[in-house]
């Protein structure tokens, strides 16, 4: 298995659970804008982050699974998880809160 294959259907199912605490407890179109902003936040400093450590030879990727796309350094395959973390982390967070009763 390839990393693109496995980010992708992480990715997927975390979009899944999204769409599924949005539904479900009504989260509007700010809470989606508050999401997608996290994960343009995340993806930035993974880019930074990722390709400094790459640079100083701290960890190195197997290049037959990877498709050879970079952001700077950052195969774009390592882009997906805080992709995934800005989408499942609010999601369960929203899904485990309880709701609140009317007094």
């Amino acid at each position: 298995m390839t990393y693109a294959l496995l980010a992708v259907l992480i990715v997927a199912g975390s979009l899944a659970v999204a769409a599924v605490a949005s539904a479900v407890r009504g989260l509007g179109a700010r809470w989606w804008a508050a999401v997608g902003l996290t994960a343009v936040v995340l993806v930035a400093l993974t880019v930074v982050f990722d390709s400094l450590m790459i640079a100083a030879d701290l960890f190195r990727y197997g290049d037959e699974a990877l498709l050879g796309a970079t952001v700077w350094l950052t195969p774009v395959e390592d882009l997906a998880w805080p992709v995934v973390a800005a989408l499942l982390l609010p999601s369960l967070w929203a899904l485990a809160t309880p709701r609140e009763t009317p007094a």
